[in-house]
C-alpha cells in the first residue's frame, strides 16, 4: 500500500484505530499526558503504545515535549479543527437531497 501525501487522509488514518482513538480521547480529556500513562487506557503493551503514538505524531494529531527521560503528549488544536472541517464537509455533502422533508400523510377515516 502506498503512503499518501494528502494531509487530510493522513489525519483520518491516524485516528482510524481503536487504540489510537482511545489515546486521542485521553488527550482530549485534559492537559499533557506522559507516554507511560497510556498503557492503562489502552490495555496494550508499551511497545504497541509507542507505535500508535508515532502514527499519531506523524499524522499530525499530537505534539510532544521531552521532560527528562519522559515524553509528554498533547492534542494539537489545529488537528481537531481540521477534523471538524473535514466532518463538516461530509455532513454538508450528505445533507443535500437526503435532508429534504417528506410530506406528512394523514390517515383517512
Amino acid at each position: 500500500m502506498q503512503r499518501t501525501t494528502d494531509p487530510d487522509a493522513r489525519l483520518l488514518h491516524g485516528a482510524a484505530d481503536p487504540t489510537r482513538l482511545a489515546i486521542l480521547r485521553q488527550l482530549a480529556a485534559g492537559g499533557g499526558v506522559c507516554a507511560c500513562d497510556f498503557t492503562a487506557c489502552c490495555d496494550v503493551a508499551q511497545p504497541t503504545v509507542s507505535h500508535h503514538l508515532k502514527v499519531l505524531r506523524e499524522s499530525g494529531w499530537v505534539r510532544t515535549e521531552r521532560r527528562g527521560s519522559f515524553i509528554w503528549y498533547w492534542l494539537r488544536p489545529e488537528a481537531v479543527d481540521r477534523f471538524r472541517h473535514i466532518a463538516g464537509e461530509l455532513i454538508a455533502v450528505g445533507a443535500g437531497p437526503v435532508a429534504r422533508s417528506l410530506p406528512v400523510v394523514q390517515p383517512t377515516t
